[in-house]
């Protein structure tokens, strides 16, 4: 199965308003059956690209005249920006699930049903120091490794061993998602958690159990913030999102 052609099937038709590629958020805004709509996602680079011959954003400046599928269907690019764009523009375009979604961010979820586990996070969350009392071992794999942390080569040795993995949804935008659902024991639970993640059960069908997302409140004030480098903290600080955590069936999120 092709988890991008899934989300593509899925959206909504619309008009693409606006885009922004902020430092660490792309933004796009647009108008889905009379109301305007806001979708995130994490901002990659291409630094392996000649920019003079090959540009990490092909049509830029002119994104926002693109049609609605057109630019959503960048997800499936080469180009990590491209592809920012694309999840951000399936974001804004995904039908709304409330009856689906609980208000339960990611980090609470973990804190609630992971004490005494070992639980494997790929991404460095901020709520990392508060995680660590209360579980048995906690893995952070990164790209880029801080301190304490796993570079993401040791995925091979430290998934299989977590009983909870909890994936930043920017795999999907770099393409690492499959391999590293592949890794995993198939009793652990997985939570996809950050401003990427697509708020849909369709993750479901690919071997997410906990979808932990964005829901942009104010459209206009957050594609602004984007534009001006605004991070996720001073946007829920501002009440522009909030964050939501959709449930299945028995690994809900109580």
């Amino acid at each position: 199965m092709d988890l991008a052609k899934k989300l593509l099937e899925a959206i909504l038709p619309g008009r693409i308003l606006a885009v922004q590629v902020g430092m660490t958020r792309t933004a796009v805004l647009a108008e889905v059956e009379g109301e305007i709509r806001c979708g995130l996602a994490g901002t990659l680079a291409n630094p392996e690209f000649k920019h003079g011959r090959q540009p990490s954003v092909r049509n830029a400046g002119h994104l926002h005249e693109m049609d609605s599928m057109e630019l959503a269907a960048l997800v499936k690019s080469p180009s990590h920006t491209e592809t920012s764009i694309g999840l951000a523009a399936i974001n804004a375009l995904l039908p709304k699930q409330p009856k689906a979604w609980v208000e339960l961010n990611a980090e609470d979820y973990l804190i609630l049903h992971c004490r005494g586990k070992n639980v494997a996070m790929i991404g460095h969350f901020p709520f990392i120091q508060r995680l660590k009392p209360i579980v048995k071992n906690l893995w952070v794999l990164e790209l880029r490794p801080r301190e304490g942390d796993l570079p993401a080569e040791a995925a091979p040795d430290i998934v299989p061993q977590a009983d909870f993995i909890a994936i930043t949804g920017t795999t999907l935008i770099n393409k690492t998602f499959d391999g590293l659902l592949c890794l995993r024991q198939l009793n652990a639970t997985v939570v996809m958690l950050g401003p990427s993640t697509p708020l849909s059960t369709i993750l479901y069908d690919f071997g997410v159990d906990i979808v932990s997302g964005t829901i942009v409140e104010d459209p206009n004030a957050t594609i602004m913030g984007v534009g001006q480098g605004i991070s996720l903290h001073q946007l829920r600080q501002a009440g522009y999102v909030r964050l939501v955590t959709l449930k299945k069936d028995d690994k809900t999120a109580q």
